[in-house]
């Protein structure tokens, strides 16, 4: 399917008629948030105040069913913006491949800026199959495991970082507490619907955490048919098994974690804020790094998770890529990043965040952030695949029918979705 959308893709942007677009102002497209919003205005002013010469304007994204499908629309369009801050690093490899994108290593600044900002991990990251480096690493936010500290200090034993033993054994303690039925009060719980993009925030972190960030893919072929992925695998299923996780959907009038029905979850920053707000009186919370197998959990060494990347793209209708490039550029130095931090509590992904001095007054007003900022050292994207989201989509498909309702092994429902991926993978070739 990917295959055939990129076909197309290329088809209909060799096939559009250019128009004359006279000295129109390049197009900066931002997320629709609040934050965000303050965050594009700002800069747009400040460029426009100092380049006169390369007038600019900032819109929201239209809105729609999901930014994704507005950009597919936009490129098979051909009314994408000149500049787009806010593309999932997952559907990168695709629109390279359309050659919709501008490659910006040919950009004067481009590779030195880059290489200050981010170490070379975060570079091959970045960098897709032929090379080139279509997108600006930008915002995360690391997926770590909110804990409710009251709950935990009830247990024997238990206090975290968690290892899936004692993750499991919180579960086993919180429901003999709970008594017979086991329904008002739960160890954690995260989405159970077989849809792809949920297992970026319960199988992909577990699975970074317990193989030192490992990827899925590797050389065109599944790389998951490992005991990490296994591991995760069992340890998810236990979790339902053992009724410590809830199949079903929990109430969506009240926040489970601050209505204290469940004392964990896997989560990110943006719950920050969202706690000082709405948390009762006396509520203590922590975050913690994502719960790992013995060996791990015992040996010190760092903890992987899943960052949600969000980059910073240009696409090739711009007129003025080395312009919108200086503009962007301008986004991600120090005060630009800063700048980001306050206006939505999302963080730059740039090297040494946690100990720069240049960040840590920040820090010192907002010591709820550091443990992301310190996980910010340790995180992963997605794999530069063309069809990552169909890979995410036959994992999920196992998760559904292993984790939630354990109708395989681990064992067969890992080799069976890396089987099938490998055949999507030759397919797309």
């Amino acid at each position: 399917m990917t295959k055939w959308l990129i076909g197309f893709i290329v088809l209909v942007v060799a096939g559009s008629c250019s128009q004359d677009e006279g000295n129109r102002p390049m197009v900066f497209w931002c997320s629709n948030n609040a934050g965000e919003i303050a965050f594009a205005k700002e800069f747009t002013e400040r460029w426009q105040r100092s380049r006169t010469d390369k007038p600019l304007r900032f819109q929201p994204i239209p809105e729609g069913q999901s930014s994704e499908e507005i950009i597919l629309a936009s490129v098979v369009g051909k009314t994408t913006p000149d500049i787009y801050a806010n593309m999932w690093q997952g559907s990168v490899e695709m629109y390279a491949k359309a050659h919709v994108l501008i490659p910006l290593d040919t950009l004067k600044g481009f590779a030195d800026f880059i290489r200050s900002r981010c170490d070379s991990s975060v570079i091959r990251e970045i960098t897709s199959a032929d090379g080139h480096i279509y997108q600006v690493p930008w915002k995360v936010n690391p997926i770590m495991t909110l804990s409710n500290r009251q709950a935990l200090n009830s247990l024997r034993g238990i206090r975290p970082p968690f290892s899936y033993t004692s993750f499991l054994e919180a579960g086993r303690q919180l429901k003999h507490q709970n008594g017979d039925g086991y329904t008002d009060r739960w160890l954690g719980y995260t989405e159970v619907k077989a849809i792809w993009y949920q297992r970026l925030f319960n199988f992909y972190p577990l699975y970074l955490a317990a193989s030192n960030g490992a990827p899925l893919i590797v050389n065109n072929r599944a790389a998951f048919n490992n005991r990490y992925a296994v591991e995760v695998f069992r340890f998810l299923q236990n979790l339902y098994k053992n009724d410590y996780f809830p199949r079903e959907r929990l109430s969506a009038a009240r926040d489970p974690f601050i209505d204290e029905r469940i004392a964990t979850q896997f989560s990110g920053p943006w719950q920050v804020s969202y706690l000082e707000k709405f948390k009762k009186p006396g509520f203590e919370y922590d975050f913690w790094p994502m719960p790992v197998p013995e060996a791990l959990a015992s040996s010190n060494k760092p903890v992987y998770t899943y960052g949600d990347p969000k980059n910073i793209v240009i696409f090739n209708t711009c007129r003025d890529p080395q312009a919108a490039w200086e503009f962007v550029r301008t986004l991600i130095d120090s005060q630009g990043d800063l700048r980001l931090m306050e206006l939505t509590g999302q963080f730059p992904r740039r090297k040494q965040l946690d100990t720069d001095p240049y960040f840590a007054p920040y820090f010192s007003r907002n010591p709820r952030t550091k443990p992301f900022a310190r996980q910010v050292r340790h995180i992963k994207g997605v794999d530069n695949c063309a069809v990552i989201v169909e890979v995410f989509d036959i994992i999920s498909q196992e998760y559904e029918a292993c984790v939630i309702y354990n109708r395989k092994t681990p064992e067969a429902a890992i080799r069976d979705a890396a089987n099938a991926v490998d055949v999507l993978l030759e397919n797309n070739e």
